[in-house]
């Protein structure tokens, strides 16, 4: 093997390093909302709190007054689509937190690159050959492995999950389309900007303010965590590429059963854990096949994020940048 081509693919340890810190701190995230859903407080509320504290740092740490034409979107409504999409997983996945544990609704999100490849065919015209529709029915069998429709342990939060997971794979396709008309900046700046805009007429209604310290810092602290993960993911994408950090963030599981161990004293059962080793093996499955193809294909949670990366190096406000 060349020296030149080991360089190419050797992956960088500080990547590895980051995409596994990325995958903490948006575990943090989740624990944090299925704290505050579990405790009584309204989904669509703690949704509003965490676009609108996302949005708040992005415009801050993006200084948008510096470089607002940088903010402008090529099409709008394509944008508040994809805005919508990025809506959906997020408030579907608190509300399936209301009743589902951390490990299964993580696993279930593990489905989302075999329903982009679903997709991308009818959507992008990226149409699957044999092997990857193959994978792709795989990982259904492992959705249906954690669900189990038919035998009692199918609920509302399945179905919030699976809706979640649907409009993250959406998401990621509107965002590889998008990729290569709209800035990085203006993509993950109305990911977060048109959510808080849109909840905004029912915080009224849904809105029940914490009563307890603690809750007003875990409430905030979503939005916190949602921009800290993604500045990490940037970081861990100006140092390697999609393919070569794909298979990482599977290991969110890890996070993900220690962390629902130790706030809410659940363990998942023998059923989630088979149905999330098919899931991830068929996901890993369908990455090799599309590298060894050479599609341009992006995995599902890093597609936004590599292409912010790749487009500018934001200036360090106080050892965080996003």
């Amino acid at each position: 093997m060349s020296p030149q081509k080991s360089a190419e693919t050797a992956t960088p340890s500080s990547a590895i390093l980051l995409i596994f810190a990325s995958g903490l701190v948006f575990s943090f995230l989740d624990t944090s909302a299925k704290h505050l859903v579990t405790s009584g407080m309204a989904a669509p509320f703690v949704t509003w709190v965490r676009f609108a504290v996302h949005a708040a740092i992005v415009l801050v740490l993006f200084r948008a007054w510096e470089r607002p034409e940088r903010l402008v979107p090529q099409s709008l409504w394509l944008q508040i689509l994809r805005a919508v999409f990025m809506f959906g997983s997020t408030i579907f996945n608190f509300l399936a937190l209301q009743t589902l544990q951390l490990a299964e609704t993580v696993s279930i999100n593990f489905a989302s690159p075999m329903v982009i490849t679903a997709l991308a065919g009818p959507l992008l015209g990226e149409w699957a050959g044999w092997r990857r529709w193959l994978a792709v029915f795989v990982g259904f069998v492992g959705v249906l492995v954690i669900t189990r429709p038919g035998f009692g342990g199918f609920d509302m939060g399945h179905i919030f999950s699976l809706c979640a997971m649907l409009s993250s794979s959406l998401y990621t396709i509107m965002t590889r389309q998008m990729g290569r008309r709209e800035t990085a900046e203006s993509l993950i700046l109305y990911s977060a900007v048109v959510p808080a805009i849109f909840m905004l007429p029912a915080v009224p209604l849904a809105g029940s303010l914490p009563v307890h310290l603690y809750d007003w810092l875990v409430l905030f602290g979503l939005g916190v965590f949602g921009g800290f993960g993604h500045w990490l993911l940037i970081k861990a994408y100006q140092r390697a590429s999609a393919t070569a950090l794909a298979p990482y963030p599977y290991l969110q599981m890890v996070w993900m059963i220690i962390l629902g161990w130790l706030v809410f004293d659940q363990l998942p059962d023998r059923w989630t854990l088979a149905g999330a080793m098919i899931i991830v093996a068929s996901g890993l499955y369908i990455i090799h096949r599309e590298h060894t193809l050479r599609v341009r294909n992006r995995a599902a949670p890093n597609a936004e994020v590599e292409e912010l990366a790749k487009s500018f190096d934001l200036p360090l406000n106080n050892g965080i940048r996003l």
